[in-house]
């Protein structure tokens, strides 16, 4: 029984290697055999995928899976599961669960339960310090032997700057990331959304876009010193944008990444309370989201990520200032990313796939997001004109905290190949 899988007719999109052309692809025993032309394989299992855009595997490098401690949100299989119905082959699982993943034995625990489930290749970042307590750093070289492929306190940013200092110099013997959820406590404070006119009449503690900046500002100034790599999760300010900027003029080896909610909403999403647009960081204004949108225009971003962040209902049903922050949109995001950047004519398709491909792949260090010959077979087939709608009751994650439930969006995903498998397929769903 042949081993190939032979995708015929689609439009290739391959940013790393500069294709963009109707072809075909040959995967031949799990990795890339050829790419592009009329190709030949008898016995191959063929999908036709005439009208449609083949591309690289995209990746989508911060998740929350809650395994352990909170597997009623959604655990490992789920994930994976909502994973490869959003076109994602390749995911990185955030460190704070219940305990967090701090150390080998958990590292290799999530990688275990990735590999049982069969869906998605699932990845790991560990805790940057332990318990997430921004103190005492975690076994960050232990971990990357276990395979982490970068570290964060995601959730609590490092509040001690001698702190990351050391964090720093220490990733810098392991050749790692170093990813930080910037926040200042002490401005932050309370605060559940963005701090300004909504904030003031709803009444709310406003979390001011200080606290991320002064943040950001301070570890570039640690970059500076040490040269390490270090990625910006989630940023979420024009005053962001700016430093990013400034820092990539510099030349540091300074990453960052946007989600779709920070695109699509401003904090006026807030004005009715519903706990499903509270976010951290919070949504901004409308002049954020434009210094977004260009940032994205420029080539300053790196990743377009979900944040995907699962929560029970039961907790999104309480009061906006006791709800947990997150929204669960791995099963939708390429559709959210074709409205915010691709529909507005922010960017084209090639610059899109790129930064859920090879942009990220490059952040954590993959040799993924690209058809280069003898990689592994990752592949995302979908119709880019094919409108759907938005229905959470049909999600595979266990979790329904989405705001863009109802809405129509393009981009359907058609397979999700994994390793040269199907692992995904609309029509069995």
């Amino acid at each position: 029984m042949s081993n190939d899988l032979l995708i015929k007719n689609g439009r290739i999109i391959d940013p790393a290697n500069g294709i963009d052309a109707a072809g075909d692809v040959l995967i031949t025993n799990g990795s890339f055999a050829k790419v592009g032309g009329k190709i030949s394989a008898p016995g191959a299992t063929e999908i036709d995928a005439s009208g449609k855009f083949v591309t690289p595997g995209l990746i989508d490098i911060h998740v929350h899976f809650r395994e352990p401690g909170d597997e009623e949100e959604e655990t490992i299989a789920s994930g994976s599961a909502a994973a490869v119905r959003g076109g994602f082959t390749s995911v990185v699982c955030m460190p704070n669960t219940d305990p967090p993943i701090q150390d080998a034995t958990s590292v290799e625990y999530v990688h275990r339960m990735g590999r049982q489930t069969r869906k998605t290749h699932v990845y790991v970042m560990g805790a940057l310090t332990k318990e997430r307590k921004g103190v005492e750093l975690a076994e960050m070289g232990l971990m990357t032997r276990a395979g982490a492929v970068g570290f964060t306190d995601d959730g609590s940013g490092v509040q001690d700057p001698s702190v990351m200092l050391r964090a720093l110099k220490y990733a810098a013997m392991f050749n790692t990331v170093i990813a930080q959820h910037c926040q200042y406590d002490s401005l932050a404070k309370n605060g559940v959304m963005n701090s300004g006119y909504n904030s003031t009449v709803l009444g709310l503690p406003g979390l001011d876009s200080l606290a991320e900046e002064m943040m950001l500002w301070r570890d570039i100034q640690l970059v500076k010193k040490t040269g390490v790599r270090y990625h910006c999760q989630h940023i979420s300010t024009a005053g962001s944008v700016e430093l990013i900027r400034q820092a990539k003029a510099q030349k540091l080896p300074v990453t960052c990444e946007v989600t779709p909610h920070h695109l699509l909403f401003t904090d006026d999403a807030c004005a009715d309370y519903d706990t499903n647009y509270k976010v951290n960081p919070p949504l901004r204004t409308a002049a954020d989201i434009e210094a977004l949108k260009n940032a994205i225009k420029e080539g300053l971003v790196d990743a377009l990520v979900t944040d995907h962040a699962p929560h029970l209902q039961s907790e999104k049903e309480l009061e906006f200032v006791a709800s947990p922050f997150g929204i669960a949109s791995l099963e939708c995001a390429l559709g959210l990313y074709v409205k915010a950047l691709i529909e507005p004519g922010i960017i084209d398709w090639p610059a899109l796939i790129n930064l859920m491909t090879a942009g990220p792949a490059k952040v954590v260090g993959l040799n993924k997001g690209t058809m280069t010959m003898g990689t592994q077979g990752d592949v995302t087939i979908f119709d880019p004109g094919a409108v759907y709608c938005v229905d959470t009751a049909t999600f595979k994650s266990k979790s329904r905290n989405c705001p863009y439930q109802g809405w129509n969006i393009s981009g359907k995903i058609e397979y999700t190949i994994v390793g040269g498998e199907i692992r995904y397929n609309s029509q069995q769903g």
